[in-house]
C-alpha cells in the first residue's frame, strides 16, 4: 500500500488503472474537506482503465493505524477505501498551504508529472489553487465548488460530534430529498462510511476553516486550465449560482448543471457525472 510522507505524517493513497488514453492519462482526486475516500468510489471505479486514478486520503481521515487495510464493503457497485493519514495535533491552526503540500507529496510519490484533477466542494478550491501555483494540473472538473469559501455552508461537514443521528442529519443535508426517499439503503451506507472514514470533528473543522477562508475571485482569470464545473441544481450546501460564477470567471470554464441533485452530485447522479467526466477528459472511447 503506497504512502506519501509529509514531515512526520504518512498519507495513504490508492492507485488503479493503466491509463490508456492519449495525452494525460492520470486523474488525481481532491476531496471535500474532512471526508474520507468513500466519496470517490463511484468516479474512481468508472475512470480507472482509460485513466490511472490516484485517490489520496486527506489528513486525519480513515483509521488511525497506518497499516490498516482497505475495506471491501460496497453499495451500488462502489468500493470505498479506508486508508489513513496521521493528522498531527488537531489544536494547531491549519493553513491551505499545508493541504496543498499534502497533495504535492502524493502526486510526487505516485510519480505523476501531469494529471487531470477531479475535485469536490472546498477541495475544488484547493484544486484551483494548485492549478494556479503548480505545473502538474491539466484539465479540472469541479463538483459543487464555489469561487470563494464563504459561498459554501460548512455545517454539514463540521457539525457531527460522532453521534449517529447528527451524522445522518448532516449527510442528508448534502443530498436531495428525492435521493434520500428513493435510496434509503444508500444513505445508510454513506452514513456508515462517514463514521468509519471521515476525519474527526476537530480535524474536519480545521480543514473547513483553512479552505473556507480561500477566495479565488480576484485571480481566477489567471487559471487558464480547461475546467468543467458540475453542480447539482438542488445543492443546499453550495448554491448553484456560486458554481455558475466560478465557471463564468474561469477563462476556460464550462458550467454543467445536474437536475435534482444535491451537493454530493457525484454520488446521486454518478452515471451522468461519469459520462460527462469521460467526455470532458477524453476517455470516452475506453468507457
Amino acid at each position: 500500500m503506497p504512502y506519501a510522507t509529509v514531515a512526520d505524517r504518512q498519507l495513504y493513497y490508492e492507485t488503479s488503472g493503466r491509463g490508456t488514453v492519449d495525452g494525460t492519462a492520470t486523474v488525481v482526486f481532491v476531496g471535500e474537506a474532512g471526508l474520507g475516500p468513500w466519496q470517490w468510489a463511484w468516479q474512481a471505479d468508472a475512470l480507472a482503465g482509460p485513466f490511472e486514478t490516484v485517490v489520496p486520503t486527506t489528513r486525519g481521515c480513515g483509521q488511525a493505524d497506518a497499516s490498516s487495510d482497505a475495506s471491501d464493503d460496497s453499495t451500488g457497485g462502489a468500493t470505498p477505501s479506508t486508508g489513513s493519514s496521521h493528522s498531527g495535533d488537531p489544536a494547531n491552526e491549519l493553513e491551505p498551504d499545508a493541504l496543498l503540500a499534502d497533495l504535492d507529496a502524493v502526486v510526487s510519490d505516485a510519480g505523476v508529472d501531469e494529471a487531470h484533477v477531479v475535485a469536490a466542494g472546498l477541495g475544488g478550491l484547493l484544486a484551483v489553487v494548485a492549478a494556479r501555483r503548480r505545473s502538474w494540473p491539466e484539465r479540472l472538473v469541479l463538483l459543487g465548488t464555489p469561487p470563494t469559501g464563504t459561498r459554501s455552508s460548512p455545517e454539514w461537514v463540521t457539525g457531527p460530534s460522532g453521534d449517529e443521528d447528527e451524522l445522518r442529519a448532516a449527510t442528508t443535508a448534502a443530498l436531495s430529498d428525492e435521493f434520500c426517499e428513493r435510496q434509503p439503503d444508500a444513505v445508510d451506507q454513506i452514513v456508515a462510511w462517514r463514521a468509519a472514514e471521515d476525519a474527526s470533528p476537530a480535524e474536519r473543522s480545521r480543514q473547513v476553516a483553512a479552505l473556507s477562508g480561500l477566495d479565488a475571485t480576484d485571480w481566477l482569470y489567471e487559471v487558464t486550465n480547461e475546467a468543467l464545473v458540475v453542480h447539482g441544481d438542488a445543492d443546499a450546501v453550495c448554491p448553484p449560482d456560486a458554481g455558475e460564477q466560478l465557471a463564468r470567471e474561469l477563462p476556460r470554464g464550462e458550467f454543467s448543471p445536474v437536475a435534482d441533485a444535491g451537493h454530493l452530485v457525484g454520488v446521486e447522479a454518478s452515471r451522468l457525472v461519469n459520462d460527462r467526466l469521460h467526455a470532458f477528459l477524453g476517455g470516452a472511447d475506453g468507457y
